[in-house]
């Protein structure tokens, strides 16, 4: 048997994926001590109450109030108690005491990432956060080591596994918005803020995660245009399908280049994805992010998006991977050079719109529209016109506009809204994917 060197790890946080971790600590410690090359001693792990319920039965001893006294003397801390505060401080206190961390705590990465790498780099330790995003899907690192060397010009997909598994049982089972909700909430898939998903925070603190790694340049919450699921109905569901889409809650991170000047737009919210798209095809609570890079091309990251024991493993690998370090010596990998790339606001992304109004049935309605629509530079692509199926003497009408400066689309949807023909406007959408 091979003599091992003994690493002490401390765990901090024993919620789903805490208790999962502390559990394949436990249980799985002479594996992990091949992978990794070192016995990995859970030295504690840090509670808010030692006598709270858990999925796992954890042993008693281990269990500790005292965070503070935990990360003296570990050689990796594992931060999953989520939120800012005490998190953040108890990350900076591991890393001067000398610890590698590894953390899924996207939250506090999409507001003091810069900090805290920072410091990391000053200290020569590591902090590694595969857990922050997709849960088991590997993403972070390949965006940090393997495409480190390419270009990355987009990245897009579904990062948050509760909006796409409500939103996909509406579309697939008719579900109401409040139904498909009330499901989630029972599996354990909403945060215990649900608006932290349902109004696309999640995913936003993920989109920033990913943008500042794909384009080496510091992107925060602050930075990410967000809009969520709170007001997409059965109905337009119901309408997406008709049209041959499907709804979905997208982070998209691109690289803008307009005359030279280059630029990056962050930004989530749900929109229109063809039925015949691969995301089309990502049910119940699973992600999947696409990656364009210039040289690699097309590539794909499929997989569960949420789970306690999901999650527990992307923790587990970056463990590992710090054991390695330690045990090979040297300082951490620091985080890729910063190129301080600019934000683009919203207005200045390309894509199309679809946009259903409410208007009065009557002859020449439709032409006012179109003229509308063409004094906003905008060019419609599509139009359906269809009875409202709430009100006498009302139609639907469903326009598809052709790709268009985000800034034209909006300014001329605002002049729909503000016209004597159009009762209201029903929904915008914009259209992804194509």
């Amino acid at each position: 048997m091979i003599d091992h060197r003994r690493l002490r790890v401390a765990l901090l946080g024993a919620g789903s994926v805490g208790a999962q971790v502390a559990n394949l600590l436990l249980t799985q410690a002479s594996e992990l001590a091949e992978r990794a090359g070192a016995d990995l001693e859970l030295a504690g792990i840090a509670v808010r109450d030692v006598d709270a319920p858990r999925d796992i039965d954890l042993p008693r001893d281990l269990l500790t109030t005292d965070a503070e006294s935990l990360i003296v003397g570990a050689d990796i801390v594992i931060e999953l108690m989520g939120g800012i505060e005490p998190a953040r401080t108890h990350i900076l206190a591991a890393l001067n005491s000398g610890a590698d961390v590894v953390t899924g705590n996207k939250a506090l990465l999409a507001t003091h990432g810069a900090e805290i790498f920072d410091a990391a780099d000053q200290l020569g330790a590591s902090v590694s956060y595969e857990a922050a995003v997709a849960a088991a899907i590997p993403i972070i690192r390949p965006l940090k080591d393997s495409l480190a060397g390419d270009r990355i010009r987009r990245i897009f997909g579904i990062v948050n596994g509760s909006t796409n598994f409500i939103l996909d049982k509406m579309d697939r089972e008719g579900l109401s918005a409040a139904e498909a909700q009330r499901i989630a909430t029972e599996l354990g898939y909403l945060e215990a803020d649900p608006t932290l998903d349902l109004e696309g925070y999640d995913a936003a603190q993920k989109a920033a995660i990913l943008a500042s790694l794909a384009f080496h340049t510091h992107v925060s919450l602050d930075d990410v245009h967000r809009e969520g699921i709170e007001n997409i109905t059965a109905d337009m569901i119901d309408g997406a399908r008709r049209a041959g889409f499907t709804i979905k809650l997208l982070a998209v991170c691109e690289r803008l280049d307009e005359d030279g000047a280059e630029a990056i737009s962050v930004r989530v919210y749900p929109a229109l994805i063809s039925r015949d798209h691969p995301l089309a095809s990502v049910h119940g609570g699973n992600n999947a992010v696409f990656v364009e890079a210039q040289a690699a091309g097309d590539l794909m990251f499929y997989g569960a998006g949420a789970g306690g024991l999901q999650t527990a493993s992307a923790v587990l690998g970056d463990v590992v991977s710090a054991a390695r370090r330690h045990i090979a010596g040297g300082v951490g990998v620091g985080e890729s050079p910063r190129q301080s790339l600019p934000t683009a606001s919203i207005g200045r992304i390309h894509t199309r719109y679809q946009v259903t109004l409410e208007v009065a049935d009557e002859p020449g309605v439709l032409a006012r529209i179109a003229g509308i629509v063409s004094e906003g530079g905008v060019s419609v692509a599509t139009v359906e016109q269809s009875p409202s199926s709430d009100a006498q003497g009302r139609a639907h009408i469903v326009i598809g506009t052709h790709r268009a400066r985000e800034q034209a689309l909006s300014d001329t949807v605002a002049r729909l809204a503000a016209s004597d023909v159009v009762e209201r406007v029903v929904s915008v959408l914009r259209v992804e994917g194509e």
